[in-house]
């Protein structure tokens, strides 16, 4: 060998080397401390941190990306399997044959406050803030709940119809808040989307006019005459969408329905008992969109908290033709601490051929937090992290966050229901500020694509938190949560290529990917995991 050969053999080795261990083309997060370990990353105008797409797999190789308390956001590495292991590492058993649920997605809510904070930065940095959710440089979205109307995060309460008695929907109209700040926003992310962003429209209450109370909040429920009209309202909301076609994938019956039982109860709310609402649906929702150009709409009941299953259910699905036309079971993360995760076990097992879609989390004052909104909270996106990953173990498809962004009062609420968001706004400023809630949700929605599959996991200890996915890509898809305060050695078994061995570092989340070329003749313990 010359001279020169073993200088460009030397050369293309430390390249290699380096290639390896270099991030990807990401640009950076601008970190900002606002004390005690708190930090989100600042985008303004000219400059928005971004992870690119999954880089190819060279062979015996997988890649990690890590974000921790210390700072790091989407950290990328490429390690090397091996055919040996820690002894004393925390072992993760992979088995990817045996599978579970089916996956819809990931997302937020566009709701006006949301949208309001959109349209208070410049062109530049409103692009940067939608690419961050929703583009293939961002987390990728794919969910997007769209309030039909307007809830308590709007700045005044309101309906599509609130001309008192307008019984034929004569004044049926979108709002303002459509024409000027939701839809404008969903063509954009139609637009820097290369994936469909599936819409779920809620309705958080009826006209009053419509209700027994006559008020949009307060204890209330919809009056029998108008069922029908009612029914009328979703078409005529579908319709109007459609016009700037924008489809919607599901609706949901209602947005907290126990909420409208509630005395004085200060949020927009309507109230419905199983046996209303199985009524309604039976009776008017299902055959109105069974019959309408909408057939395709997903149906989906409930939208409230674990303490209603499995009986809610239960007892609206008593009507077999109500539970022919639904689709799926909403459920949201408050008061999960009171109401075990069993109760989705109990829920998917009674109804198999139903998804179950995790509908909204937020930190709020209805979550007995003491601050609604901090900046740069990490541990809140531990929490959100291990919701996330005990819903998906215990059989839910899809989880929405609440809103997409919220001012640095955790508004605009004319309800003054002030709450803590994935990204925080700063329109004065022309900067928005992405929260640790924001990387916990990407380590999810940005790894695993609508259509992948739960697979089973063994977890020797309960120190970390962990879940697996299998992609349409043929991807082996691992999230593991760490809150300890120390480094947690990890190997993963199971691969064929050998055993992924690192170190989990302390109050971080990791996404660990590889590709698995297994023949995939899986058990599959779900109707709706088979492709």
């Amino acid at each position: 060998m010359t001279c020169n050969s073993f200088i460009i053999i030397i050369f293309l080795l430390l390249f290699i080397n380096i290639f390896e261990g270099r991030q990807t083309d990401n640009v950076e997060c601008f970190l900002r401390d606002y004390g005690n370990d708190n930090k989100v990353c600042v985008c303004n105008a000219t400059h928005c941190d971004v992870i690119n797409s999954i880089p190819p797999f060279p062979s015996r190789k997988f890649n990690m990306y890590v974000s921790d308390k210390n700072g790091l956001r989407f950290s990328y590495s490429r390690k090397n399997f091996a055919r040996w292991m820690n002894p004393k590492s925390i072992k993760i058993t992979v088995n990817s044959s045996e599978t579970y649920q089916k996956i819809i997605g990931f997302g937020g809510s566009l709701s006006d406050a949301a949208a309001i904070n959109i349209n208070s930065l410049s062109e530049d940095a409103r692009n940067h803030f939608l690419f961050s959710y929703f583009s293939n440089k961002g987390i990728e979205y794919n969910l997007l709940r769209l309030p039909i109307g307007g809830n308590d995060y709007s700045n005044r309460p309101y309906t599509l119809d609130d001309v008192d008695n307008d019984v034929s929907l004569t004044y049926f109209k979108l709002s303002h808040e459509d024409f000027n700040l939701k839809i404008p926003n969903l063509l954009k992310i139609m637009n820097v989307s290369d994936k469909e962003v599936q819409i779920v429209g809620t309705a958080w209450t009826a006209p009053p006019w419509m209700k027994t109370n006559n008020d949009y909040t307060g204890i209330g429920t919809l009056k029998e005459k108008y069922y029908s009209l009612w029914s009328k309202y979703f078409i005529r909301f579908l319709e109007e969408y459609d016009k700037f076609g924008l489809k919607v994938w599901g609706i949901t019956t209602g947005y907290q329905p126990f909420t409208g039982l509630i005395p004085f109860y200060p949020l927009n709310c309507m109230g419905w008992t199983p046996l209303s609402q199985t009524h309604w649906i039976f009776q008017n929702l299902g055959p109105d969109l069974r019959n309408s150009k909408f057939n395709k709409t997903n149906i989906i009941i409930l939208d409230d908290s674990r303490f209603f299953l499995p009986w809610w259910p239960k007892l609206v699905f008593k009507n077999q033709k109500t539970k022919a036309y639904v689709n799926g079971i909403g459920v949201q993360w408050y008061w999960n601490f009171l109401f075990p995760s069993r109760l989705l076990d109990l829920t998917q097992a009674e109804f198999p051929d139903k998804f179950i879609i995790s509908t909204e989390a937020s930190f709020n004052k209805w979550k007995g937090t003491t601050s609604p909104l901090i900046l740069g909270s990490w541990e809140r996106a531990e929490e959100y992290a291990e919701s996330i990953i005990e819903d998906l173990n215990h059989w839910v498809s899809g989880w929405m966050d609440s809103n997409l962004a919220l001012d640095l009062k955790g508004g605009p609420s004319w309800a003054k229901n002030f709450a803590d968001a994935a990204i925080i706004v700063n329109g004065t400023g022309n900067e928005f500020y992405k929260q640790p809630l924001f990387y916990a949700m990407g380590h999810f929605s940005k790894f695993i694509p609508k259509d992948s599959i739960r697979i089973d996991l063994k977890i020797s200890k309960s120190v970390i938190k962990a879940i697996g996915f299998r992609t349409p890509q043929k991807n082996v898809v691992i999230i593991i949560v760490n809150k300890k305060t120390y480094d947690v050695p990890i190997t993963i078994l199971g691969a064929k290529k050998g055993n992924a061995n690192f170190f989990l570092p302390k109050k971080a989340i990791i996404t660990v990917i590889y590709r698995d070329k297994k023949n995939f003749f899986h058990k599959c313990l779900s109707k709706n995991c088979k492709n």
